[in-house]
């Protein structure tokens, strides 16, 4: 089922990524790290349907996508980022295999990220963010996604490494088996991944071969 919804409000969250809270249609459900299709509502758009993740909470009387915006090619993401309050966006019914499933690691690449942010909003707003870690791969500092939010939830289990920027309090490198090996002391955990396709698919050979059981592994198939 589709339902047409107004954008209410759009707000700068990094250099490329933009925050578009709209309106909810009445009865919509969704679980934490789920994600809808979604089109712009202009005649040469509508049949232009993206996946983006929900990152409002189930509870609140709206629904927020936070979306990066590549302008270097007239796609999708182009055009939500020139969009104002008033525009109309499409959305479908929610679907998704992320989902939490107890303690365990988070690891996000870009904007990669926005499946874990309900599911940390949530834990927040139910005190039971101990006991899991996020790491954040990201080029620079100026990519980082809600940091300040994230800290603000995690403390120390927030860590980020950037891939092409050395900068004081953030780790440089690549998230890959030797990066795990030497950050993370236990692999018996669930693991959440979640970014690029080659990240997520070169993160799961590196966990299965660190001996972490498939069931283990929670991410998009």
């Amino acid at each position: 089922m589709s339902y047409t919804v107004e954008i209410k409000d759009i707000q700068k969250v990094t250099h490329d990524v933009k925050a578009y809270t709209f309106e909810k249609p009445e009865g919509y459900e969704f679980v934490p790290g789920q994600a809808t299709e979604v089109s712009i509502n202009k005649p040469e758009w509508k049949d232009e349907k993206r996946p983006f993740t929900f990152c409002s909470l189930n509870d609140d009387d709206y629904l927020q996508f936070v979306i990066k915006s590549y302008r270097d090619h007239d796609g999708v993401t182009n055009q939500l980022d020139q969009l104002k309050p008033g525009d109309e966006l499409i959305i479908d019914d929610p679907w998704g295999a992320i989902h939490y499933d107890g303690p365990g690691t988070f690891l996000a690449g870009g904007a990669g990220v926005t499946p874990f942010i309900a599911i940390f909003r949530q834990l927040h707003k139910d005190g039971k963010v101990d006991g899991n870690h996020l790491y954040f791969s990201n080029k620079t500092a100026q990519d980082i996604i809600l940091q300040e939010e994230f800290k603000k939830i995690m403390g120390d289990n927030f860590i980020n490494t950037l891939t092409q920027e050395k900068k004081d309090g953030y780790l440089h490198g690549r998230i890959d088996k030797e990066f795990l090996e030497e950050h993370i002391d236990n692999f018996d955990q669930s693991f959440y991944i979640c970014g690029p396709m080659q990240f997520v698919k070169d993160l799961i050979r590196d966990l299965r071969d660190l001996g972490v059981e498939t069931s283990g592994l929670v991410f998009e198939k």
